[in-house]
């Protein structure tokens, strides 16, 4: 079974008293960090990390509460903000020597890396952010009917029991409908894949719900305060995501314009998981983002 990338190094990297991240980290050169979404693990940068690290330092971490790193229980709304878990990843670069990196996320990953970059400006030389809107932006335009294909993030973000309860009850099932569901080609995950994800989130229930809820509240007002603040993503942003925009009824390139202003944003004919669909377009939009 696949659970590693091929000529990374792992170790284990402490970035809160209670939370030790599992880190892969291959390469040399200038440091890029990539952030995995849901529900899956670092394993889905497998392709693109292997690329850019012949000329990249290339880290890919599990986030907290996802595959091999610790998953603390939520003490509070706090524990799995995105604010927590981008800290946690300014310290991984800082505790593997890089005070200043390039940053890309999808999904999950990438609402840290945003974060990250609000945040930690002086830290993210770079943003990349696949197949996502920030989460104040993400939640506004969802309405109707067509906030269906959101379901699983009205789901959980109800409060701790009854989600954790019924997603455990079948998990393979619910993790299992995103996997199949949200993928344009179904070769794109392996079966191999697939079932170290499952086996992933099937242990990483409460902490995977615990992210979602604080999305549904903590998050929002994180970015509401900085909405209101005015403050940007000052470093070049790329974007690259679905035409969900069209499917939807809003001008995604106008709200991510919004928080970043150096911003380039691009739609792709790929799924959700583009970085395992369409490694190569993903790696050719970090490259032209890091030549910037």
């Amino acid at each position: 079974m696949t659970t590693s990338i091929p000529g990374f190094d792992y170790q284990r990297v402490p970035v809160d008293a209670d939370v030790t991240l599992n880190v892969a980290v291959g390469g040399t050169g200038s440091p890029v960090v990539l952030l995995h979404g849901f529900p899956q693990t670092h394993l889905m940068w497998r392709h693109v990390a292997v690329d850019l690290a012949a000329e990249y330092t290339v880290i890919c971490p599990d986030l907290r509460g996802y595959g091999a790193s610790d998953k603390p229980a939520a003490r509070d709304a706090g524990t799995y903000a995105k604010r927590t878990m981008a800290a946690d990843i300014v310290t991984l670069a800082r505790t593997l020597g890089h005070q200043r990196f390039a940053l890309a996320g999808h999904d999950r990953g990438a609402l840290v890396a945003v974060r990250a970059g609000l945040d930690h400006p002086a830290a993210i030389s770079h943003l990349a952010v696949l197949d996502v809107l920030p989460t104040l932006d993400m939640w506004e335009v969802l309405h109707g009917v067509d906030a269906a294909v959101a379901f699983h993030l009205y789901l959980m973000a109800q409060p701790p029991g009854l989600p954790e309860q019924m997603i455990s009850a079948s998990p393979d099932a619910f993790f299992g409908h995103f996997l199949d569901g949200w993928a344009r080609d179904p070769q794109a995950i392996p079966p191999d894949v697939r079932a170290e994800y499952l086996r992933a989130a099937r242990a990483a229930v409460p902490s995977i719900v615990a992210d979602y809820r604080a999305s549904a509240g903590i998050d929002v007002a994180h970015d509401r305060a900085d909405r209101a603040a005015g403050r940007r993503l000052g470093m070049p942003v790329t974007v690259v995501q679905q035409d969900w925009g069209a499917a939807l009824g809003y001008d995604a390139a106008a709200l991510w314009r919004a928080w970043a202003p150096d911003l380039a944003h691009r739609t792709t004919s790929a799924g959700h998981f583009m970085a395992e669909e369409a490694p190569a377009e993903v790696s050719e939009a970090l490259r032209t983002l890091l030549a910037r």
